[in-house]
């Protein structure tokens, strides 16, 4: 590559200019973004500059550059335009003589003690000025590689799909924002934002958009990976001295998808570089797609910016199936797989495990290898014989905290609201509902009971009775406790 032409005048002005930036703009930005840029020819109004990648370039241009032209101006009226090419010679002096080739670090061990060194370490350190000299060294990204996400993104499982998915009342709503990410471009809410508990379908719905997008339209890049996994690969980024290129390659996607945030409550320079990610993604007009096993509101351990970025777009709690789903999902899979599960056997799995599908389908998977290897057809009697253990798992203890928890998420109140002092019919209601559950779903006494409320014993009481002379006459009621009472497992 022919060595660029410097001009000495434009140099000099560049130096002035980081000068005077670096006070405007504090040391750490200066040496992570203005430092290693070099200076070319002033032309017809326009400076020069080049930058080692073109991650830099971009972001250079999107959040300084105005900057820039504005300082310059101040030194030199002259200058009426900057521009910015790519320049993988650059050197962070100034100079664009090709370096030598850096010699191969030794592979770097990763203990315990390593990842507690690290974990914590301030987004910026991460950027520092050795950092980003190493990376200009030895960073190159053809433009066809841009796009491969192989070495980041966890293996798609071909079975999430879809037409696999089974659909009912506690996850339609789900399912549809799902199927309108996956088969549109162009979608009002971003991010998406998935939550429930644990084997509800959450995993299945954004493998299901990735491998619809990655079928139906091949040019639209998606990356998929567990929240754990991103935080490796940043520390792993950090340890090398690799983030420009970490950054790159997670900010070039069209679609990301991370699953289980919750796993990374607490690791504040992990969320750091995450927080700026969903920025440049949301800004660059990208989707994102999100699960945890709470709201964004609940999620302990997130800044708050991260928590109402989270919430801007669309959330979904994906509920506990009700019994005719999970009767659907037995159908279903004994269907595919081509075996004769009589209707009782269907109605007593789905009656008795109710905690999760993933449960439910792992039930199934046990009779169907027991009927096979022993040459044995399924029945009532069997079932309860090979799945005694899961049966017996699946009578879980109700705590008070959980009917709270439940009941307050079946009316789309706050918890809180059920434990103040307000006494509005919208609040009241559900909190009468919340202890008559308690009173008839565990065997607490009415002290222990009114202490999860903040009331006394007197007032359990009379919850328990207005809700007992209702269900008499009203079905509405009915209907939501026994939702509630099959949402808890009983």
């Amino acid at each position: 590559m022919t060595e660029a032409v410097l001009h000495n005048d434009a140099k000099s002005e560049w130096l002035s200019v980081c000068s005077s930036l670096r006070e405007s703009l504090g040391d750490s930005a200066y040496k992570s973004w203005l430092q290693p840029l070099g200076a070319g020819k002033i032309e017809q109004g326009c400076a020069k500059l080049f930058a080692p990648t073109r991650f830099m370039r971009d972001w250079v241009e999107k959040h300084y550059l105005s900057s820039i032209k504005t300082a310059w101006q101040k030194h030199n009226p002259e200058v009426t335009s900057v521009d910015m090419e790519v320049n993988a010679y650059c050197a962070l002096d100034g100079s664009f003589a090709a370096p030598s080739a850096p010699s191969a670090p030794s592979a770097p061990t990763f203990s315990d003690s390593a990842y507690d060194a690290v974990k914590e370490v301030p987004f910026a350190a991460a950027d520092s000025l050795k950092d980003i000299k190493e990376v200009a060294q030895s960073f190159t990204l053809p433009a066809t590689e841009a796009k491969d996400f192989s070495d980041v993104a966890a293996p798609l499982d071909s079975r999430f799909t879809f037409d696999n998915f089974v659909v009912g009342k506690s996850n339609e709503f789900a399912y549809l924002a799902a199927r309108k990410v996956a088969e549109s471009r162009e979608v009002s809410f971003k991010p998406l934002f998935l939550h429930s508990g644990v084997g509800l379908g959450k995993t299945h719905l954004m493998q299901a958009i990735a491998n619809h997008i990655k079928k139906t339209d091949p040019t639209r890049s998606v990356m998929y990976l567990s929240a754990e996994k991103f935080m490796y690969k940043f520390i792993s980024a950090l340890r090398s001295h690799e983030t420009i290129s970490f950054k790159e390659k997670f900010r070039s996607v069209d679609v990301l998808m991370v699953d289980d945030l919750q796993f990374i409550a607490g690791k504040d320079a992990t969320q750091e570089e995450f927080f700026h990610t969903f920025n440049e993604l949301m800004n660059a007009g990208a989707q994102i797609v999100l699960s945890a096993d709470k709201p964004p509101a609940e999620l302990k351990g997130f800044e708050a910016r991260l928590q109402s970025r989270f919430a801007a777009g669309l959330e979904v709690d994906i509920h506990p199936a009700t019994f005719e789903l999970r009767v659907g999902i037995l159908e279903s899979k004994a269907a595919k797989a081509g075996v004769i599960l009589p209707k009782e056997v269907i109605e007593f799995l789905a009656e008795h495990i109710s905690s999760n599908i993933r449960e439910l389908e792992g039930a199934f998977n046990r009779l169907v290898a027991h009927s096979e290897l022993m040459n044995a057809p399924i029945t009532l009697e069997n079932t309860k014989v090979i799945l005694k253990d899961i049966l017996l798992s699946s009578e879980k203890v109700v705590s008070l905290d959980d009917i709270r928890d439940k009941t307050a998420a079946h009316f789309n109140v706050k918890v809180a609201d059920l434990r103040g002092v307000r006494r509005q019919r919208e609040i009241a209601r559900p909190r009468q509902v919340a202890m008559y559950l308690s009173k008839t779903l565990t065997t607490r006494s009415l002290p222990d009971i009114g202490r999860v409320f903040d009331r006394d014993h007197t007032t359990v009481m009379h919850a328990v009775k207005t809700i007992e002379s209702l269900l008499k006459t009203d079905k509405n009621l009915a209907e939501d406790i026994r939702i509630i009472t099959r949402s808890l497992g009983c």
